[in-house]
């Protein structure tokens, strides 16, 4: 989670040279279109405060490269068809090519993947099974064709390691159609639930964000843990698909944090420009969803009222 910023423009050039359809052959870098669905997480940068308050030095871009710190991520399957259910597979090695068997547990998890269109519309937060060669594998089934990105979020068991994500492209064959960026709104709906956004998202600079969950009409006061947290947030820079992952304030049990309505995090933005952001919360027993398209710039700007039909689904 740790890279310098670079900004990828091979989806535009893709798009651009093969039209309607995105290559079923060797290929790609680009990414789909869709929703807001799946899950994340990512571990605070160590300019940060382990408690998951971002500081006030600028936090390091994520998922940028392939390799970093003497990890490499090897995704052995670089290539799937659109609306298929296929198994992905893939391995983190070490500097001597060896996959790593040994992780630290994060939020009750070895390992969190994300899979995020370059359009920045389809999103899953995944977590695979690792088999005793080091081996991760889960089933992804990504409904329109395109380029994504796959990050892989982690921590190696080896002494003196540090969080790392890594990041790798994906290739989904068939029709394509680039989408763009939707509009900024405060508010996302996601399977008959509202979430409102408070708060802005500025560059280099800890501000507050604050998602308030209701139903029906009603605030959410019984939201339930998931992952050891009320709510993950995942921000995406638009562009180069830079990743930052964010823990909310408090925790469940800690005496002071409510199940409910909002969940607060302190962020930190990369640079300016637009984000796509994605929460996942966990009610009545299903994992949902919400996201926003919000700009982080040198002034604040208000959300217009409009809601945002989020479209996410449960995970």
């Amino acid at each position: 989670m740790n890279t310098g910023l670079k900004i990828t423009a091979f989806a535009a050039a893709l798009a651009a040279a093969f039209g309607t359809a995105y290559g079923v052959g060797e290929s790609l870098d680009p990414v789909v279109a869709d929703r807001a669905p799946a899950h994340d997480e990512r571990h605070t940068p160590p300019s940060t405060e382990a408690d998951g308050h971002a500081g006030h030095d600028t936090p390091p871009a994520g998922g940028l490269q392939i390799s970093e710190s003497g990890y490499r991520l090897d995704l052995r399957t670089p290539r799937v068809t659109a609306g298929h259910r296929t198994e992905l597979r893939f391995a983190v090695r070490d500097d001597h090519g060896r996959a790593v068997t040994e992780y630290r547990r994060e939020h009750d998890k070895e390992l969190h993947l994300i899979v995020a269109s370059r359009d920045l519309l389809t999103y899953r937060h995944l977590h695979p099974t690792r088999a005793a060669d080091g081996t991760w594998t889960t089933p992804v089934d990504l409904p329109r064709a395109g380029g994504y990105r796959v990050f892989a979020d982690f921590t190696p068991a080896a002494e003196g390691a540090r969080d790392l994500t890594l990041g790798a492209d994906l290739a989904a064959s068939g029709p394509y159609r680039p989408q763009e960026l939707p509009r900024a709104v405060g508010t996302a709906r996601v399977d008959g639930y509202e979430v409102e956004l408070a708060g802005a998202l500025r560059p280099g600079r800890a501000s507050e964000l604050s998602l308030s969950v209701s139903h029906g009409g009603k605030p959410v006061t019984d939201l339930q843990p998931y992952l050891g947290a009320y709510g993950h947030l995942v921000a995406l820079r638009a562009g180069d698909l830079a990743y930052l992952h964010v823990h909310p304030t408090g925790a469940p049990g800690d005496g002071r944090t409510g199940p409910g309505p909002a969940v607060s995090f302190t962020a930190t933005a990369p640079s300016s420009g637009d984000y796509r952001l994605f929460l996942d919360f966990k009610h009545d027993g299903v994992v949902r969803t919400a996201a926003f398209t919000v700009h982080a710039g040198a002034a604040e700007e208000a959300a217009p009222p409009a809601p945002e039909h989020s479209d996410g689904h449960g995970h």
